[in-house]
């Protein structure tokens, strides 16, 4: 199952969970009291303690103080109220939980990269970053409706809805909220508010350019090999030349391309000469799997995996880092997510700036074919967020829209039911949508920020599970792009500072200045990587059609048309959505079988295998 934890409350119950439900080999960090606190099994660099007294402090992930400096906090907190005022120097990418005597606080990060989890077990509420953990503690059901929604949505659907979990009874916790345990009673109180966009772009990019080198300082591991991607792409190369400030011997890592218009492999070469300390690792078309390859094979999670198509081309690339000594790689996720403001900008920007507006979307509608007249009606119209998901819900098995729409309200597009989606299926994945549009709520008062969140959110959800790949050869992944502090950085700079169609990512060009090269800074194209995709789709239609045949776990549950499927894979596509979805479905089938695979052994069997306790832990 991978690494994992669980928090428990200060309170008698969970003694009695522990001794029914854990194996002997699970570290166990207890409270002050003497009862189990953090529960589970991670490397000896995933957890950072710290005491003063009876308060303890952990940071799960990476710590972004000196362990001395935590400890000074610890010794600030008298009370859980004082958690908020005193803990924001540890905004950075990880679980934060205290405990205090009879008291208890854990919340995971504001990006959604680090997710908190409840249930409750005999009466007790415990809290967990993986959902599948408390699934198994519980022994909780599949639910069903929870299912068909991914299965109808699949790609196409955002946060909050994309990260609900897969069994009855196990609730995710809203990256904003915090678990406050006082004794066996439980609440949750808001830790983290998105902040006012109010930077120009020369103030913000000075903020998140302090918050870059923050997020990427302290990467080298204390043995083996620090390494990051380097395809040549903005995102990607710019953290290569930020890491390199105090790593300049790191390991760079990218594919090489099979689209012959990609011109990432100049910028590429242009950046492996600038750093020259390093050594850099380049892995030919041929040498890598096909895109589609195995595509059964199961990937590790607590949710269906979108990242079919690559599995065994990223299992494959975090093997070659392993070999070549990586510990911990860095990826640029979350730098499209950051520096490429969705159109929900130009709300703002009509209230603000009403003749800005009208030349800004004139040049998205010149350049990016935006029809003029049902883009002004979006933008006088924006609607609510619950009348989104409604409208989502009532037309999920209406034919695409015609026209290519911007996504101006409060979601990320239109979703539409795939042919192959069973009338059944897509009744329970409707009822779903109605019950997110219920409890929706906005992310943030600007839609433009709201959009920023909410497009991180919902892509956060799968890179959470990439990491499973990387922790399978021993390798943490990380992506600074995601760290709080740079989240942050982002959301204080007004949206349409940085929007529009001319400039290519202007907020992260002018905050890494200087520090990396103009030919990376000035670049304005980005990599296609459709070939390969293609192609591997074409040699391994075969077994991925006999993966989702009649004998499927999605057809015998009565999700999806086998026979659709079919006809729809191996007819004329007159865009890319079948594709889409088909790897949306794929990952739902391999976690469906991985997941009714029979188990052995209590809930923390398999974590505590995989690692033994931290000297700091065996310490408290």
């Amino acid at each position: 199952m991978g690494p994992g934890f669980m928090v428990l409350p200060d309170c008698p119950g969970a003694q009695e969970i522990i001794a029914e439900h854990v194996a002997a080999g699970a570290q166990v960090v207890p409270h002050a009291s003497g009862r189990p606190w953090l529960v589970g099994s991670w490397t000896p660099s995933a957890v950072t303690l710290a005491a003063a007294g009876s308060t303890l402090l952990a940071v799960i992930g990476r710590c972004p103080l000196p362990v001395g400096e935590l400890e000074q906090l610890a010794g600030r907190i008298q009370r859980l109220s004082d958690a908020g005022r005193v803990l924001a120097p540890l905004r950075g990418s990880c679980h934060l939980a205290l405990s205090l005597p009879g008291r208890v606080r854990l919340h995971g990060s504001a990006s959604g990269l680090r997710r908190v989890f409840r249930t409750q077990v005999a009466g007790v509420t415990v809290a967990a970053d993986r959902a599948d953990l408390l699934a198994a503690l519980t022994d909780a059901p599949l639910d069903a409706q929870t299912l068909a929604l991914r299965v109808a949505c699949g790609l196409q659907l955002p946060y909050p809805a994309n990260a609900v979990t897969m069994w009855s009874g196990i609730t995710a916790v809203a990256p904003e909220n915090a678990v406050e345990w006082d004794g066996s009673q439980v609440r949750e109180i808001t830790w983290w508010k998105a902040p006012e966009p109010v930077l120009d772009l020369s103030e913000g990019a000075e903020v998140v350019r302090e918050a870059l080198l923050a997020a990427t300082a302290g990467m080298r591991p204390e043995s083996g090999r620090l390494s990051t991607d380097l395809s040549g792409g903005m995102d990607s190369t710019s953290l290569a030349f930020l890491t390199a400030r105090e790593v300049p011997d790191l390991l760079t890592f990218r594919w090489g391309e099979a689209e012959s218009g990609n011109d990432d492999a100049q910028f590429a070469e242009f950046a492996r000469k600038e750093l020259d300390r390093a050594d850099h690792l380049v892995v030919p078309q041929d040498e890598l799997p096909d895109m589609f390859a195995a595509p059964g094979a199961p990937v590790p999670g607590d949710l269906p995996s979108p990242l079919t198509r690559a599995t065994a081309r990223i299992r494959h690339s975090a093997a070659l880092l392993a070999g070549h000594g990586s510990v911990r790689h860095l990826a640029g996720h979350g730098g499209d997510e950051l520096f490429c403001p969705m159109p929900g900008y130009l709300h703002g920007l009509l209230r603000r700036r009403p003749l800005t507006a009208v030349r800004h979307v004139r040049a998205h509608c010149a350049l990016r074919r935006w029809p003029l007249r049902p883009t002004l009606g979006e933008l006088l119209r924006p609607g609510t967020v619950t009348g989104w998901w409604t409208e989502q819900a009532e037309r999920l098995t209406d034919p695409r829209p015609p026209r290519r729409l911007p996504p101006l309200g409060w979601g990320l597009g239109p979703m539409r039911a795939p042919s192959w989606v069973t009338p059944d299926a897509a009744d329970l994945a409707r009822t779903a949508l109605r019950d997110t549009a219920e409890h929706a709520v906005p992310l943030a008062d600007d839609i433009g920020a709201h959009q920023t969140l909410l497009v991180v959110r919902s892509n956060t959800v799968t890179y959470r599970l990439l990491s499973g790949l990387y922790a399978e050869h021993g390798i943490e992944l990380e992506s600074p792009y995601l760290d709080d502090r740079v989240l942050d950085a982002v959301l204080r700079v007004r949206p349409y500072e940085h929007a529009g169609p001319w400039r290519f990512k202007p907020l992260l060009t002018e905050a890494v200045a200087g520090l990396v090269p103009e030919q990376v800074r000035n670049r304005t194209t980005k990599g296609e990587f459709g070939e390969d995709v293609r192609r591997g789709l074409r040699r391994h239609l075969p077994a991925v059609l006999e993966l989702l045949g009649p004998d499927s776990e999605l057809a015998s549950r009565g999700l999806i048309d086998p026979f659709e499927l079919r006809a729809r894979l191996t007819g004329p596509q007159a865009d890319n959505a079948a594709v889409q979805a088909l790897e949306n479905l794929l990952g739902c089938e391999s976690w469906l079988r991985a997941a009714h695979r029979p188990t052995t052994g209590s809930a923390l069997s398999a974590l505590s295998a995989v690692s033994s306790p931290s000297a700091a832990a065996q310490e408290a």
